[in-house]
């Protein structure tokens, strides 16, 4: 029988979590807590919460995301659990966000300072700034119309170069790519 373990109702207003995605099975005997007007429904456990919806990101007041099984599962549906360690404060004004990019797979997301995979070299900004640095880098990883200015031979080494520079440095999409850029040129002479 589940012991009923109830969090504090304001223990959710304005964090940031990265729920992992589990099977069904996790949830298995489990009794639902909570259910939202938009229909997810919550689990609370002691160690955490699980979370049954079929939209994830921003909620309300909060950043909520899952990192999705691979294989992904094919339902819309996804179970998402994290530890009650893992919610972590989130507001517009301070710098609690740094950048993460996977070359690999050529994605990009943000992660709290508060993470302790955070290596403290990656340049922590505001949730604004934090956008605003994604977009560009998404661009860049997407389009190719941004690299026609440059000389290069190898745009996915052009494209980790300037990503590189927009998460651990303070500089400008335009300054670092007329840094790169007179790199370039000056490594020719």
């Amino acid at each position: 029988m589940q012991k009923n373990f109830k969090p504090h109702p304001n223990s959710f207003k304005n964090t940031f979590c990265v729920f992992k995605e589990v099977l069904p099975e996790a949830i298995e005997g489990l009794k639902i807590q909570f259910q939202s007007k938009a229909g997810s429904t919550y689990y609370y456990t002691e160690a955490g919460m699980y979370r049954v919806s079929n939209h994830w990101g921003r909620l309300a007041n909060s950043k909520w995301r899952l990192v999705a099984l691979e294989p992904e599962t094919e339902s819309k549906t996804k179970i998402g659990f994290a530890a009650w360690s893992e919610f972590y404060p989130d507001n517009a004004d301070e710098k609690l966000y740094y950048i993460q990019a996977d070359y690999k797979k050529n994605t990009v997301n943000y992660q709290h300072k508060n993470n302790p995979e955070y290596d403290k070299k990656a340049i922590l900004r505001t949730s604004f700034e934090t956008t605003k640095r994604i977009k560009q880098i998404r661009n860049l990883q997407q389009l190719t119309s941004w690299a026609k200015h440059f000389d290069y031979e190898d745009i996915d080494e052009l494209r980790g170069t300037i990503i590189h520079k927009l998460i651990y440095t303070e500089k400008t999409l335009d300054e670092i790519k007329r840094e790169t850029q007179w790199d370039a040129t000056t490594k020719e002479i």
